[in-house]
């Protein structure tokens, strides 16, 4: 038996316990297979061509996170936890994967990231390319380039968009876009000599002057973007990730006044707030230095 204050804490999660027992018998639980069953065998095809897609990406989202996320939802709201539904766990189609890289069995975002968008596996820590790039080898970039879901969407017309938690140059939205042999050269200020001589251009660099497209860019990431004469707005001071070549929201600015495209950049949410979609053709937002804060450390005033 439990202590007496120990008895206290448990006394409703056992009286849970055993309103299950008593409700959930084997007639509960027959019912409940053969109603999924008719629902799921009922519903129509649908034939028809999507017009829009957005592919939610969870980093590290496997069997286990959900698992924790719907008992913690559940027990949020009242029940044991395990008996709870998430949204997406009712979508008519589920479907698992097996997520590695090819020179590793615990995979990393990179090449997970390549996998998802761009179809192809890959090496661990890199983007944007197949097996024949070697991590972290500038030279060995150069051919094995892939495209992504990013590329076929606008060949298909259609406006395209990255929303991410992170900052916009970290491994898995950058898969979308990128082409690197280290996940790490997110900004110049992150390439070596070698690869300043070997070709090869950071993360940030090629978001805004290789993929000048994208409609819509959200996230954090900053530092990586404002050149190093410039004070982070929100921060006033300097980092020591900021470009020592070009600012690069100001050459994505002028690139959309010299493309005569309705454009706005922001960096807050009164900003962001003020902005007019029905006006906007082109939105960069970055609204950290770094990566997102977490919903609890945010300041939401």
């Amino acid at each position: 038996m439990f202590p007496g204050q120990e008895r206290v804490r448990y006394l409703p999660w056992l009286m849970s316990m055993v309103a299950c027992a008593l409700t959930q018998d084997a007639a509960y639980w027959n019912t409940h297979a053969q109603e999924t069953l008719k629902k799921m065998m009922g519903q129509k095809h649908n034939t028809n061509v999507a017009k829009n897609v957005i592919l939610f990406l969870g980093d590290g989202l496997g069997i286990s996170t959900v698992t924790a996320s719907r008992i913690y939802k559940g027990q949020l709201q009242g029940q044991t936890g395990e008996e709870n539904v998430m949204a997406y766990e009712k979508f008519a189609y589920t479907g698992l994967i097996k997520t590695y890289n090819t020179d590793q069995q615990v995979p990393d975002s990179a090449g997970t990231g390549t996998a998802f968008l761009c179809g192809v596996k890959a090496k661990a820590g890199t983007l944007g390319l197949d097996d024949i790039a070697e991590y972290s080898n500038c030279t060995s970039q150069h051919g094995a380039e892939v495209t992504s879901i990013l590329n076929w969407s606008k060949k298909e017309g259609k406006s395209t968009g990255i929303v991410t938690t992170t900052r916009v140059t970290h491994a898995t939205p950058a898969a979308a876009y990128a082409h690197a042999a280290a996940r790490g050269w997110e900004g110049d200020t992150e390439l070596g000599t070698e690869e300043v001589e070997g070709g090869c251009r950071d993360i940030a660099y090629q978001l805004v002057m290789n993929n000048s497209d994208v409609n819509v860019i959200l996230g954090g990431g900053r530092r990586y973007f404002l050149s190093e004469n410039k004070t982070d707005p929100e921060l006033n001071a300097t980092s020591r990730y900021q470009r020592a070549d070009l600012d690069l929201v100001d050459e994505w600015t002028k690139d959309k006044i010299d493309r005569n495209s309705s454009h706005r950049y922001v960096w807050n949410n009164e900003q962001f707030s003020a902005v007019d979609p029905e006006k906007t053709d082109h939105l960069l937002g970055l609204f950290e230095s770094s990566h997102m804060q977490y919903e609890h450390a945010r300041n939401t005033g």
